[in-house]
């Protein structure tokens, strides 16, 4: 299966994951500055900068590693400052994450304080 834009995800996805990724990617457009950009990449939309800052990963996307929901995952998760412990630290080194199952979880207080938490690291990898 090779996805190569946002209508062919969201024509895969059941309406309940398809909203949350709807939701997130609203709030990370809103909140990154124009230099970043989005891209599909391993199936699921990537967003970079200097270098890549998150990634939201669909359950029904095979190899994301999680069963149910949709998956925020931040790149640098390691590097970041959060004080708030709002994201889960899993096998993965590097990238730390955040799991929805209903798109009422969503809070985008914390999502954007780590987005630009993000922003700020990744200005630093010029």
């Amino acid at each position: 299966m090779k996805i190569r834009n946002l209508v062919d995800l969201y024509s895969l996805l059941p309406e309940d994951e398809r909203i949350i990724v709807d939701v997130l990617r609203q709030i990370i457009i809103e909140t990154l500055p124009d230099y970043c950009k989005e891209k599909i990449s391993y199936n699921v939309p990537f967003f970079y900068g200097n270098k890549g800052i998150c990634i939201i990963w669909p359950s029904s996307v095979p190899r994301g590693g999680i069963k149910k929901g949709v998956l925020l995952g931040f790149w640098y998760g390691h590097k970041l400052i959060d004080q708030d412990c709002f994201l889960t630290h899993g096998t993965n080194r590097k990238i730390f994450y955040k799991i929805y199952h209903r798109f009422e979880e969503i809070d985008d207080e914390p999502i954007k304080k780590l987005l630009k938490e993000a922003i700020r690291l990744d200005s630093t990898f010029k």
